[in-house]
C-alpha cells in the first residue's frame, strides 16, 4: 500500500526557521538524511521531495483558450506545504509510525517538533464503488 505523508507549515515557521543556529539546521537536516537513508535502505521509501518556499507559489487555472491564468504569491495564506514522502508499506499503522518518527524531526534546540503529518492513502485508481 502507498502512502503519501504531508509536511507542512505556516509562514511563521517558515520565517522563523532561517534564524535558527546553525547547528540546529544542521541537526534537523541531517536528521532528514537518516531518515530517508533508512526508509529507502528497507524498501519502504518511494519518493521523498522538499518543496520551494511559499514565496514562489502559484495556482495555475487554465483560460478559455487553454492558456494558463497564474494567481500568487499569496502572503496572506496562513498555511502551505512544505514536503512530502511517499511510502510503499503492509498496513496503514507502518505508515503511521513513519510519519510519527517524521514529526518527532529535531527543532531548535533539539527538541522534538512534533509538526502534524497528514497521512493519506495513494490510490491506483477510482474506489470500486464508483466504476
Amino acid at each position: 500500500m502507498k502512502f503519501i505523508l504531508l509536511t507542512g507549515g505556516t509562514k511563521q515557521s517558515w520565517d522563523s526557521f532561517s534564524a535558527w543556529p546553525r547547528n540546529d539546521v544542521q541537526a534537523y537536516a541531517a536528521f532528514v538524511n537518516a531518515f530517508n537513508k533508512d526508509l529507502s535502505e528497507s524498501g519502504e521509501l518511494a519518493a521523498a521531495e522538499g518543496l520551494a518556499g511559499p514565496d514562489q507559489a502559484k495556482v495555475v487555472r487554465a483560460g478559455k483558450d487553454g492558456a494558463p491564468i497564474t494567481d500568487g504569491i499569496f502572503p496572506e495564506a496562513k498555511e502551505f506545504l512544505a514536503g512530502y514522502w511517499i511510502v510503499d508499506v503492509e498496513s496503514p499503522e507502518r505508515a503511521y509510525e513513519i510519519a510519527a518518527r517524521a514529526s518527532a524531526a529535531p527543532g531548535p534546540g533539539g527538541a522534538p517538533m512534533n509538526n502534524p503529518i497528514e497521512v493519506r492513502q495513494v490510490m491506483s485508481g477510482p474506489p470500486e464503488e464508483l466504476l
